[in-house]
């Protein structure tokens, strides 16, 4: 089984279904999104989370603010509304710039329908808000399938897979990115055992991946993130699989923090790590890494697990909730596009062209 992280119910009028990923594995519970700002906290504190996911929810979150206009209102007042709505869910998550391209796309239609047609009402804006919403979810769905089917090649039969973080079904509107490249080897029968870091601090790897996994019954094993070394070691590893949530021109790629680590151990023991996102993943404004804005969470994600206090009360705590994989160490980026091996500036160019 593969799951359904979100979906949008009803008309303009509807609402936008997404699993609480807060709640797992422990319960499925789903939330009713029915306002851009419980969207906007569903956003901030992961309930929904994974790059895809969150550009696939913001669309649809515009949605949910234009139902706040009246029949009366002309298309000014429509695109005001949507232009205030976009800056508001902008500021949610700094580094995933899946949120930035839907928003940026969902204003830009909207501007172009009015263009065409001045004389349409604020209702026919929002069908064609929706419209091109459900687009872009339909388009995710489909570019996470053709990312698995241009990645499961990488995977052998009886190989050792390990992936970070969680960029499955519930990081996408679809089957996942780097999860889609697991479940579309399991389609085709292959046998591989997936090795799942379970990601402090928020354990995005321990509770959602494995369980991801484990409903489509592929065998995983979790493992604690300073485990991987000694995993790669015993030769138990012969490919790292993961995410991303920004991708510089470069080839440089934003990852959950602990990615980087995994690059540097995979280099030092010959082992290929690939990244599987989709092109929007891209940001060709920015030209390497170290112009990626990196999001800094809460230090209460760090200081406690669960409901108990694990660090010495007034500690200082460093919590980043990405890092940066350089280039030279991507054997390969898996898109719905292709694959660029050995990516850098020239060959991103060329495949995004």
């Amino acid at each position: 089984m593969i799951v359904q992280a979100l979906k949008w119910v009803g008309g303009i009028d509807g609402f936008l279904e997404l699993i609480d990923q807060r709640q797992l594995p422990a319960e499925l519970v789903k939330l009713q999104c029915r306002d851009i700002e419980q969207l906007f906290d569903a956003i901030e504190t992961l309930a929904v989370r994974g790059a895809p996911a969150i550009g696939v929810s913001a669309a649809y979150g515009l949605v949910l603010a234009m139902q706040k206009l009246n029949p009366a209102d002309g298309l000014e007042q429509g695109l005001k509304v949507l232009a205030e709505s976009v800056e508001y869910l902008a500021s949610s998550r700094p580094t995933a710039v899946n949120l930035f391209w839907a928003l940026e796309r969902i204003c830009q239609n909207a501007k172009d329908f009015a263009t065409r047609q001045p004389e349409a009402t604020v209702q026919e804006l929002r069908e064609t808000v929706l419209a091109e919403a459900n687009a872009i979810c339909q388009e995710d769905v489909d570019m996470c399938r053709r990312i698995g089917q241009n990645g499961e090649r990488f995977i052998q039969e009886g190989a050792g897979i390990l992936t970070h973080c969680n960029a499955g079904a519930l990081a996408t509107a679809g089957q996942g990115t780097a999860l889609s490249v697991m479940f579309e080897a399991h389609k085709n029968g292959k046998k591989f055992r997936v090795y799942a870091d379970e990601t402090r601090p928020l354990l995005q790897g321990a509770r959602l991946t494995a369980w991801e996994l484990k409903q489509a019954g592929i065998d995983v094993t979790v493992i604690c993130d300073n485990m991987a070394g000694w995993l790669m070691k015993q030769g138990k590893v012969d490919a790292v699989i993961t995410g991303a949530d920004r991708i510089a021109a470069n080839g440089d790629t934003a990852n959950k923090i602990g990615t980087y680590s995994l690059s540097i151990l995979a280099r030092e023991h010959g082992i290929p790590f690939y990244i599987a996102a989709p092109s929007s993943t891209f940001d060709l404004s920015i030209k390497s890494g170290a112009e990626i804005p990196i999001e800094q969470r809460s230090a209460d994600e760090v200081a406690f697990l669960g409901d108990r206090k694990t660090a010495p009360e007034g500690i200082d705590i460093y919590n980043p909730a990405f890092d940066v994989t350089e280039a030279r160490d991507i054997a390969a980026i898996i898109t719905e596009r292709g694959v660029i091996e050995n990516p850098n500036t020239g060959s991103i160019s060329r495949h995004l062209s």
